[in-house]
């Protein structure tokens, strides 16, 4: 089994055909989804979501291009949104430069009341960072001398050095189809320095699908081509590599519940 960590099946190119892209992803061996929140007022879609789909579950959030959308949202909503079982993350927040939808002021705010959320419910953080790198790598120091919370850098393009000072603070790091494009040599580079056990995988559907269907619709069946090209790079096979991130996913998404299959043996 693999797991498409993070995905947005509300976004109306996947939800058209959600049983559909739900089916593809089975026959991919694509075990579980999260989708991913970007306004908490529209949390309504996504539950309807997760509450009819068995393995998919998703996040509680603001993304920083909506953050001057919501920018009274409170740690006390997140928390008790995240109460519902299949609420199993916080985000996505954090920080986007490059598009500045919303005022960075507004963006940083959101981010640590994301943050505070993460930090009391113990779920992980889902990390957007976009041309923001010392910011972000700054307050997620700030705030974890502050309290530890669980992270992930999600869809990392960024530079070497905000992951590696994510890792220092306890973070994971997930790879998309970006790390397959062929001018993503960079990327690869990180990819293949980091440490086996903070890898994720996802695919960020519906964008930024992999070689070889760069320019179509993401969706979470292609999670296996980015599984396959980090296999591909660090010298395992793809079998090995689907367990390392299958692995790590559960060990940072915590409170999805593993299927009977994907269970460690008690045995000695």
């Amino acid at each position: 089994m693999i797991v498409d960590s993070h995905c947005h099946l509300d976004f109306p190119e996947l939800n058209a055909e959600l049983d559909a892209v739900l089916a593809r992803a089975r026959e991919a061996g694509v075990g579980l989804m999260v989708t991913i929140s970007t306004r908490v007022a529209r949390f309504h879609e996504l539950k309807a979501i997760v509450e009819a789909h068995d393995n998919v579950y998703c996040s509680i959030g603001t993304h920083p291009h909506n953050a001057a959308e919501e920018p009274d949202i409170t740690v006390d909503e997140l928390v008790e949104i995240s109460r519902h079982p299949k609420v199993v993350a916080i985000g996505e927040a954090g920080l986007d430069y490059h598009y500045d939808h919303s005022p960075r002021d507004i963006q940083k705010k959101s981010f640590r009341t994301h943050i505070a959320a993460a930090r009391e419910t113990g779920l992980p953080l889902v990390i957007h960072a976009r041309e923001a790198d010392a910011d972000v790598a700054r307050i997620l120091e700030e705030e974890t001398a502050e309290g530890a919370f669980p992270f992930v850098l999600h869809c990392f393009t960024s530079g070497a050095d905000l992951a590696h000072r994510g890792l220092a603070l306890g973070g994971y790091v997930s790879f998309s189809g970006v790390v397959t494009f062929k001018k993503a040599n960079e990327l690869r580079d990180i990819a293949l320095a980091l440490p086996y056990d903070r890898l994720l995988v996802e695919t960020d559907a519906p964008y930024l699908a992999p070689e070889p269907y760069r320019g179509q619709t993401n969706e979470p069946s292609f999670v296996v081509r980015t599984a396959a090209r980090l296999a591909e790079l660090r010298g395992v096979n793809e079998t090995e590599m689907g367990r390392l991130t299958t692995e790590n996913f559960f060990r940072l998404f915590k409170k999805v519940p593993r299927p009977a299959a994907e269970a460690p043996s008690s045995a000695a």
